[in-house]
């Protein structure tokens, strides 16, 4: 994200009507750097021009969607960097802000996500609406080839009780931290 900023910050804009506009090299930066970069002006300026040796390439870019690229509502969830009930509590708080929560997960933290997602479904906050497999090629540098993993999204929403069962838990906890103070 810093070179994406950087990269703005030192972009020649010769016409100041022209803010939106992306001047593309295949040499000075590599492609990530355009895309990510189109992406933010997408969302600040709702279109973005492309140009490179002249030719306009807006078409595609025209056509990118958003709110894809950038699911605010969607958790990636490992196996190895937190605990499983961080990512049950972090998607409690997400169906509480947009109403669903989309767990994803490659390889072996599949059975997290499931287990995340019986999680939520057994204690009567989630109901599950769409269940999605692929496999993705991932470079393996080790092996110096690509490697096909699983992957699963899982997408979740709220259940009609949600929120009362989440005020209910709230409440709990308050009674329970008041009694350790008085103790």
């Amino acid at each position: 994200m810093e070179e994406i900023t950087d990269g703005v910050n030192n972009m020649n804009v010769a016409d100041s009507q022209k803010r939106n506009r992306i001047q593309v090299s295949n040499t000075k930066k590599p492609l990530f750097f355009y895309v990510n970069l189109a992406k933010r002006y997408m969302q600040q300026y709702n279109e973005v021009e492309l140009s490179a040796l002249g030719m306009e390439i807006t078409d595609g870019v025209n056509n990118m969607n958003v709110a894809d690229s950038q699911k605010r509502n969607r958790i990636q969830v490992s196996n190895t960097k937190k605990p499983l009930f961080f990512y049950v509590n972090l998607a409690k708080r997400y169906m509480q802000q947009y109403n669903e929560v989309e767990l994803s997960a490659l390889g072996m933290a599949i059975a997290t996500v499931v287990t995340i997602a019986e999680i939520l479904k057994n204690n009567g906050l989630a109901l599950e609406k769409k269940i999605m497999t692929s496999t993705v090629d991932i470079k393996d540098d080790s092996r110096g080839r690509p490697v096909q993993k699983a992957k699963i999204e899982i997408l979740l929403g709220k259940t009609a009780n949600f929120d009362e069962l989440m005020a209910a838990a709230q409440e709990e906890k308050e009674a329970r931290e008041a009694a350790e103070e008085q103790s």
